[in-house]
C-alpha cells in the first residue's frame, strides 16, 4: 500500500483538542475489529503525528462502545490466505504500528480503553506508555475458547505488566475482567466511570505536557529497556504451561483454525459463527 493522508481515512479518524491528538479506530460497527486497512491508516497517522508541531501528547483509542474486539478475522485472515503480499503487509503494519511504533514513540502516549477489549487489542494497550480505562470496559484473552493461544505477541504482552499468575489464569480460562479489575492488576494506570473517561484522560495529558513531553522521553526510554531486558531475564507466560491448558481440550472439540482449510472439522464451536461473530460484531 501507498502512503494513506489523513483526510483519506477510511478506518481510523484523528481529533484534536489542545495539544493532545486522538487516534480512533473507527470501524464502530465491527466493534473496531482491525482490518489491514485499519493497520495501515494506523502507521500513517502515528508517522504524522509523531513530528506534528502541535501535538504534544497521543491518545489511542476506539470508536462508540469498543477499544478493538482484536484483528478482523474475515479481513486479516481469510481476506489474505490467497494474496501473500497483501497478507505480508498486514502482518507488517499491524506490528509496526501496535508494537515497534507505539512502544518507542517519541511523545506521550495514553490508552482510552472505553469498552471491548480483547485480543490482539492488547498488544497496542501494553504498548502505550499508561493506560486509563473506563469502569464498564470489558477485557478477554477468549482464544483459550477457541484451542488456541493469544496469537502475536500478546502472551508476552501481558504478562510483562500483569503479574504471572493473573496472565496465567485469564489466558488459560478466556474469563474477561473489567476496568476495575485491570486498574486493580495494574494493567491500565486507573479506571473511571466511562462518563468520565475522556475528561480524565485530558487531564492527565495536560499534566504530562506540564512536565514538558520531549522531556519525558529519557525516562520513558530508560524504563522500556529496564522492562525489556527483566522480562528478557524471566519466565513470560510459560509456552508449555499454556499449552498444556489449551491441550486439555479434547483434540476432537478443537474448530478449524482460520485459513487452514485442509483440517476438516470434528465437533465442537464452528469457526466461521463463532470467531466472526464474536470479532467481526
Amino acid at each position: 500500500m501507498g502512503v494513506t493522508k489523513e483526510a483519506d481515512f477510511k478506518s481510523v479518524r484523528v481529533e484534536r483538542e489542545e495539544g493532545v491528538a486522538f487516534v480512533v479506530l473507527n470501524r464502530p460497527e465491527k466493534r473496531n475489529a482491525m482490518s489491514p486497512e485499519l493497520h495501515h491508516e494506523m502507521c500513517a497517522a502515528l508517522d504524522e503525528l509523531e513530528t506534528e508541531e502541535e501535538t504534544k501528547v497521543v491518545v489511542v483509542t476506539g470508536a462508540g462502545d469498543s477499544f478493538s474486539a482484536g484483528q478482523d478475522i474475515k479481513l486479516y485472515f481469510r481476506g489474505t490466505e490467497d494474496n501473500p503480499k497483501a497478507r505480508a503487509e498486514a502482518r507488517r503494519d499491524s506490528h509496526h504500528w501496535r508494537w515497534e511504533k507505539l512502544s518507542k514513540y517519541a511523545k506521550p502516549t495514553i490508552a482510552m480503553v472505553n469498552g471491548f477489549c480483547f485480543g490482539g487489542a492488547f498488544t497496542p494497550l501494553c504498548a502505550c506508555d499508561f493506560a486509563i480505562a473506563a469502569d464498564e470496559a470489558t477485557f478477554g484473552l477468549s482464544e483459550v475458547n477457541w484451542a488456541i493461544l493469544p496469537g502475536g505477541i500478546v502472551s508476552w504482552n501481558v504478562a510483562q505488566l500483569m503479574s504471572f499468575r493473573d496472565a496465567m489464569y485469564y489466558a488459560c480460562t478466556g474469563e474477561t475482567f473489567d476496568g476495575k479489575q485491570a486498574a486493580a492488576m495494574k494493567l491500565v494506570n486507573l479506571s473511571v466511570p466511562r462518563a468520565e473517561l475522556r475528561s480524565a484522560t485530558l487531564n492527565f495529558a495536560r499534566m504530562l505536557m506540564k512536565k514538558n513531553p520531549p522531556l519525558c522521553a529519557t525516562p520513558k526510554n530508560a524504563s522500556a529497556r529496564c522492562a525489556a531486558w527483566t522480562c528478557s531475564r524471566r519466565p513470560i507466560i510459560s509456552t508449555r504451561k499454556a499449552m498444556r491448558c489449551v491441550c486439555a481440550i479434547p483434540k476432537r472439540a478443537a474448530p478449524k483454525r482460520p485459513g487452514n482449510s485442509s483440517t476438516k472439522k470434528t465437533s465442537g464451536p464452528d469457526w466461521a459463527n463463532t470467531a466472526a461473530n464474536r470479532r467481526e460484531w
